[in-house]
């Protein structure tokens, strides 16, 4: 699971939506916990207040702030964050000073949770002073108002003397700049009046302009006072992190052997109990120490604090996570299996399994209940004859019937469940999960199981009555304690109200789906998709993720036009908040390439000249949100008008991205099409269509080629882009993205290490299983590329079996088909992640011009042998 997600499945069972909605900004309840007593008192009068995001801000009429400085953080507990809030807020409205406070108990929890941001971890309350002198004495005051009080250590800054008061130097107003990569950033303004990246990790950093004053030395020599010199442990290397600390292996220097060392920070990294890292520690040890002789179970070896952070260490235990036999077993990884792989595969599977059921039986008759099953838990021997199960710390004497507290999203138990029924279900889940590891979706609809069960069996035959009996144990208890509609447990038919790729139902039945989740009353975004929403600005009207993306792909489809959405995306693009990026697939010129297409040219050429008069130098190349995006959305502009500001803007976006892109060292180079060289040699090769000039041919190609370096063949002879630590065969970051742009390339000039890369790129596409739906991280972009691709080796089939696929991961809402977002735990409607991709990608599959912009249907208007024949000639008069 990509953190930053499980928190924004709270507010609403199906679709991803920000936290702070669950407050109303009235009442003593949200829906989640109590509100603070500060945040329902009137605003001070000659003080004003407005909401930001997850903060409830105040500030006087007149503020004397600066653009950026020493800010203070105070941080607190949930049992005694209303008494410091109430603290802080007097003191600050006496003295006149600024200041912001997380207005609900259910929100602060979500800031100290496992895996909340470690970089925001701690942050309660943001006090701005106006300058050095009264940031020293406000310190100092609120130090003496609130000292000692427990609170979690804020990562990222200076901690005033014991706490709860923290320092760093950053922005306080809402500035941006863009990173290496040429992403937007909150900035910071350097000595030379430049604006750089404000940093806002887990790790105090100075910026090297700033000196340190006076008040602040003491605090900082003592938060390097601490160290591990003294240990008898040396630490190799971090496994894990997360906010309540991190997981490291090391070694006894006394003996020299192998052990795990297990931290965990005081106050932070919270579970659903409100039990902070320290004590789930400490119940782990507990757990271990009872657990103590089995051999499924990790030794106790030592425990130990250093400063406030409390350690243990286990034994370590050699082998390989259940989650990586995946990649490293299963036949589905192939685009072809053979029968005897799948066959074997489902009897090591079930193998595997009864040896997981025999370890949680051991710890079930110790009478302790695991609580956190799933792939990532459980340790498979090198020689695959033993399991061990892993991380205790959710674990439970059974006597105490406990729920849940800390799970994987795949393997959640409803709420009802308690005590060993709580594992008994992991089990079940894991049943489902070692053939097809779709599970997440279930904590939307457990009646999905059963189509999941199917799926698998009619790949797996054999493994039918191990899945139906995962299927009845899910879907035992209906009642979930949740409130929902109970899971199906007597439904027969099928699952889905229509199949992906049962033209034109299919298509009819997604654009029902996507106009009933819209909300034109709302006012960050019409159509709920990405998280990407609400971190970004704008991000519910871009294309990639909001309203612009969706209408693009309704049209597409041959739908009927939406009027509400088409006027959402009117008025809330009128003006445009500040700090809205510029970009195409997020921001500014995305939207006005989709407004023209919807025939409003007016609105979008005033969006296209907001876009003319920003300065692109620090954005990225890439076609997500850097240069070539911008330049193919103004080429289409000068396409369509004959504008010569546009036509020009082209140009100098495509020596931008030319540049960005091929003058920066390899290793911080990014691939693909969203983000890599393909983006920038498609903007190129349009470019060449309209000119003719052959300097652009050359860029596509050296682009194309850099992508290609960063490709590796996988043991089943596919090309992917090599991440270093992963291999990426996807659309948006793989290489079926630099393949698209390939086939464009080769309509224009022939490349022979271009067309050997062509076949292999296309197996990637032609895979049995991919993790996700989407358009740009799964299935979907998959059969984009195979509906359009004239690559050697597919076919009809190839799209047909893909689109086949694609049933596996859909989902009913309001009795319509709909597909999951990123990480399966919620719907998505939009393009980049959700419904409105599958729904362009399959239009393209049923023959329609459906197209990604700026890759329409090939040319194919000579055959390749010519082309090659036509470039050697070429080469030979140079």
């Amino acid at each position: 699971m990509i953190r930053g997600y499980g928190v924004f499945c709270d507010a609403d069972r199906y679709f991803y939506d920000t936290p702070h909605r669950l407050w109303s900004g009235s009442g003593a309840d949200d829906g989640r916990g109590p509100v603070f007593e500060a945040a329902r008192r009137p605003v001070p009068e000659g003080w004003q207040s407005h909401r930001a995001g997850d903060w409830l801000a105040l500030r006087p009429v007149e503020p004397r702030l600066p653009d950026q400085g020493w800010k203070i953080h105070v941080s607190a507990c949930l049992d005694n964050a209303e008494s410091v809030l109430g603290r802080v807020w007097d003191y600050c409205v006496a003295r006149g000073v600024s200041f912001k406070f997380v207005p609900t108990r259910y929100l602060l929890h979500n800031r100290n949770a496992k895996y909340a941001d470690r970089g925001g971890s701690g942050k309660f309350i943001t006090v701005y002073p106006a300058d050095d002198g009264e940031c020293a004495s406000v310190a100092a005051g609120l130090d003496a108002l609130v000292g000692g009080e427990p609170g979690p250590y804020v990562l990222s800054d200076v901690r005033w003397n014991a706490g709860p008061v923290h320092l760093r130097y950053g922005s306080f107003t809402r500035r941006h700049c863009y990173d290496k990569h040429g992403d937007a950033v909150p900035a910071l303004e350097n000595a030379e009046g430049v604006l750089v990246p404000d940093h806002r990790g887990p790790v105090f950093r100075l910026p090297e302009w700033v000196p340190v004053p006076d008040f602040l030395r003491p605090h900082l020599e003592a938060r390097g006072a601490v160290d591990v010199t003294g240990l008898p442990y040396d630490i190799e290397r971090a496994l894990h992190f997360s906010n309540g600390g991190g997981v490291y292996a090391g070694r006894d220097r006394r003996t020299g052997e192998s052990v795990v060392l297990k931290e965990a920070r005081p106050h932070a990294g919270l579970a659903a109990d409100g039990a902070d890292a320290v004590r789930r520690l400490e119940q782990e040890r507990t757990a271990l120490e009872r657990l103590a002789g089995l051999p499924c179970t990790p030794e106790v070896k030592d425990a130990f604090t250093l400063g406030d952070h409390h350690f243990l260490v286990m034994e370590y235990i050699e082998g390989k996570p259940l989650n990586s036999f995946f990649a490293r077993r299963h036949p589905l990884v192939e685009a072809d299996p053979a029968p005897d792989a799948l066959r074997d595969y489902g009897r090591w599977a079930m193998r595997v399994h009864g040896l997981v059921s025999e370890a949680v039986r051991a710890v079930h008759e110790r009478g302790i209940v695991f609580n956190d099953l799933h792939l990532f838990n459980i340790m498979v021997a090198e020689d695959e004859s033993s399991v061990v199960l892993l991380d205790f710390e959710a674990a439970r004497d059974a006597g105490q019937d406990s729920r849940q507290t800390v799970a994987n999203p795949g393997f959640v138990a409803p709420r009802g469940r308690r005590g060993f029924d709580v594992d008994l279900y992991a089990l079940a889940c894991l049943r489902i999960a070692l053939l097809l590891p779709l599970t997440s979706v279930l904590a939307m609809d457990r009646s999905k199981v059963r189509h999941l069960a199917e799926e698998a069996a009619r790949v797996f035959p054999e493994a039918r009555e191990f899945l139906e009996a995962g299927v009845t144990e899910i879907l035992r208890d209906p009642d979930d304690g949740t409130g929902a509609p109970p899971a199906a447990t007597g439904v027969h038919g099928p699952y889905l109200p229509a199949e992906p790729g049962d033209w034109p139902r299919g298509r009819d039945s997604m654009v029902r789906a996507i106009l009933a989740s819209a909300s034109p009353d709302r006012e960050d975004r019409c159509f709920p998709g990405d998280i990407a929403q609400f971190t970004t600005v704008g991000g519910g009207l871009s294309f990639g993720y909001g309203t612009a993306g969706v209408l693009y792909a309704l049209a597409e489809s041959g739908a009927p036009r939406c009027p509400e959405a088409e006027e959402w995306l009117l008025r809330h693009s009128k003006e445009p908040d500040s700090g809205f990026p510029p970009g195409f697939f997020d921001g500014l010129s995305g939207l006005s390439w989709v407004l023209r297409r919807l025939g409003y040219g007016q609105p979008s050429l005033a969006l296209a000249e907001l876009v003319l008069a920003q300065p692109w130098e620090g954005l990225g190349p890439g076609l997500h949100s850097g240069t070539a995006g911008i330049g193919l959305a103004l080429d289409s502009l000068a396409a369509d008008t004959g504008d010569p500001e546009a036509a020009a803007g082209a140009l100098r976006c495509a020596e931008l991205a030319v540049h960005g892109f091929l003058g920066a060292p390899p290793e911080r180079r990014r691939a693909g099409l969203l983000y890599g060289g393909a983006g920038v040699a498609l903007l190129c090769l349009r470019l060449y269509e309209r000119t003719g000039d052959t300097g652009l041919l050359d860029s596509a190609e050296r682009a194309l080629r850099a992508d290609l370096d960063r490709c590796v063949t996988s043991a089943f002879g596919t090309l992917q882009v090599d991440e270093g630590w992963r291999t990426m065969p996807y659309l948006g970051a793989g290489s079926v993205g630099v393949g698209i742009v390939l086939d464009d390339y080769l309509e224009h000039r022939a490349d022979e290490e271009f067309e050997r890369a062509r076949p292999e790129i296309a197996g990637a596409a032609r895979s049995g299983f991919y993790a996700q739906p989407g358009l740009f991280r799964g299935l979907a972009g998959m059969v984009l590329y195979l509906s359009r691709t004239t690559a050697p080796g597919t076919g009809a089939g190839d799209v047909h079996r893909q689109v086949d696929a694609l049933s596996r991961y859909a989902m009913r809402y309001r009795g319509h088909l709909a597909f999951p977002g990123e990480q399966l735990m919620r719907l998505s409607m939009d393009l980049s992640t959700g419904t409105a991709g599958c729904l362009l990608a399959l239009t393209a599959a049923r023959g329609a011009p459906a197209q990604l912009p700026f890759l329409p249907p090939l040319r194919r208007t000579q055959s390749r042998a010519t082309a090659m024949a036509r470039n050697k000639e070429e080469k030979k008069n140079e």
